[in-house]
């Protein structure tokens, strides 16, 4: 009796260890066959994709040939999948698998002097990239509280802009103009004059021609920057998906270094073609077109970017990330829907003229339509100095200028002014990625809007200039280690320059006017 009942319950536990395992089988055979899809259709840039159970938000996926893709759109019955890479090879039915892993990016210092896509991947021959970690391209920005006020300068080596639209570390600038105007050239001419200032920068090309993303990387290898820069190429030949992750992933790395508490200096070229990847993408996608088609969330594509620039408290480490977005208008639209939105975002913009361009007024920065939204609290002392008058006498110059043109005589104090500003332009004029020195700049500035140019013929500008600036490294170097350590900028330090000024202009040969207040 007991011998029968227990070989009964040793067949009952054997049945139910077989049903067990039997139920373990099918379950791992279920979600083997979760973990794989197939392509249902092949666009350009995009491909539909399903048969999967379940699916991450920007999730990565493997296709055929070693093609990665992002899992964009996900709907009941299949998912809209960006490609990173030529899909030519594709073909309806190939299979398709989850990596669990999203869209991610290499950081660290093995990427100085480094040229790699949007996925990290490198297009230079310096090997593969080594000692480097992974982080995924979207991050939160930093919150209001890990955040600290905008006050250190950034120096951009440009005269125009470092003393009247002075950017900060942790700042948003916004460069826009139309094509052909500049932008590029300052962007580049910023990077370039970090080099002694222990700024680590980053450049994003973003659909642009191959050629001008080569001749960028050649003016900073021949700068003697380029060992502290990373470049991130998307051109205008790749993929609209790599075009699209590219500026993220690039603030990826530089967020790297910004939380190690270093500052950093990031440009993205441009974010014009950025948006229109993101305008290719999502009509291939089939979302719902809005204004000069560009879909609802075009907005939050670059808010949620740029918001990742920053100054971060002492607490969290005290390093910044600077961005330098540039947008290109077309006839100087800058009310079009893309430029809107960037200078609503930003923290300013500096606006290029085609206009001041066409004059030969290069940088063409349009002071009157350019700003700076951090202003004087970035700005050394120095130029807090010279910078009011020269706005004033800029803007009287401007408006004097379309006054003249209507009137033959003119009384002796506008034209005195209208010479002023005339000399005040050429002295703004500079030429592409010329760096001039912080006490260079204010001793040039300072001379210019206290008269002692006045008497110059146009022409020779450029010759004063460089006897100013000589005079300001070989005899007057204290006052500028001074300016650049940003003591007080006294009366009398701002005399003395003047006087050496003076002197030195006679004694080239100048004609000079005493300086006037």
């Amino acid at each position: 009796m007991n011998s029968n009942m227990g070989t009964s319950l040793l067949k009952s536990s054997e049945g139910l260890f077989e049903i067990v395992a039997q139920t373990r089988r099918a379950t791992q055979a279920r979600l083997a066959v979760s973990e794989v899809g197939a392509i249902l259709s092949v666009g350009e840039g995009i491909a539909d994709v399903g048969g999967f159970s379940e699916l991450n938000a920007d999730e990565l996926l493997a296709l055929p040939g070693g093609l990665m893709g992002v899992a964009s759109t996900i709907r009941e019955e299949s998912v809209g999948v960006i490609l990173l890479g030529d899909g030519d090879h594709l073909h309806a039915g190939d299979e398709v698998r989850r990596t669990r892993r999203v869209v991610d990016a290499p950081v660290g210092d093995a990427l100085l002097g480094r040229i790699v896509d949007g996925l990290g991947r490198p297009l230079d021959q310096g090997g593969l990239l080594k000692s480097v970690d992974r982080r995924p391209v979207e991050s939160a920005a930093p919150p209001i509280m890990d955040r600290a006020p905008v006050t250190t300068p950034l120096q951009t080596g440009i005269k125009s802009i470092d003393a009247v639209i002075p950017i900060g570390r942790g700042q948003r600038e916004l460069i826009l103009g139309d094509r052909q105007t500049g932008k590029t050239a300052i962007a580049v001419n910023t990077m370039i004059n970090q080099r002694d200032d222990d700024v680590i920068c980053i450049y994003c090309a973003i659909g642009q021609r191959a050629s001008a993303v080569a001749r960028v990387i050649d003016q900073l290898k021949k700068s003697g920057n380029f060992k502290r820069t990373i470049v991130v190429v998307a051109s205008g030949e790749d993929a609209p998906g790599l075009q699209f992750i590219a500026p993220y992933a690039a603030t990826t790395m530089a967020e790297f270094f910004m939380e190690r508490g270093e500052d950093v200096l990031i440009v993205y070229d441009d974010l014009t073609r950025h948006a229109r990847a993101y305008r290719e993408l999502s009509l291939l996608l089939r979302r719902p077109p809005g204004r000069e088609a560009y879909p609802g969330d075009i907005f939050y594509i670059h808010s949620r970017l740029l918001e990742r620039a920053a100054h971060l408290s002492e607490r969290r480490g005290g390093g910044s990330l600077t961005a330098l977005p540039i947008a290109e208008t077309q006839a100087q639209n800058i009310s079009a829907y893309i430029p809107t939105n960037l200078i609503s975002i930003t923290d300013g913009q500096i606006y290029l003229s085609p206009e001041l361009f066409s004059k030969g007024v290069l940088p063409a920065v349009d002071i009157g339509l350019s700003v700076s939204r951090v202003g004087g609290d970035a700005q050394r002392r120095a130029y807090r100095a010279v910078a009011s008058d020269l706005k004033l006498y800029y803007a009287q110059y401007e408006e004097l200028e379309i006054f003249s043109r209507f009137s033959a005589r003119l009384d002796d104090e506008t034209r005195s002014r209208l010479e002023r500003g005339r000399r005040i332009r050429e002295v703004l004029k500079q030429g592409a990625y010329e760096r001039i020195a912080v006490p260079e700049q204010i001793a040039i500035l300072l001379s210019a809007t206290s008269g002692l140019f006045d008497d110059i013929e146009l022409d020779d500008i450029g010759d004063a200039q460089a006897i100013v600036r000589r005079m300001m490294r070989e005899e007057l170097s204290d006052i500028g280690q001074e300016i650049i350590a940003e003591s007080d900028f006294t009366e009398e330090k701002k005399n003395k320059i003047l006087n050496q000024a003076r002197h030195a202009l006679k004694d080239a040969g100048f004609q000079y006017k005493e300086p006037t207040a």
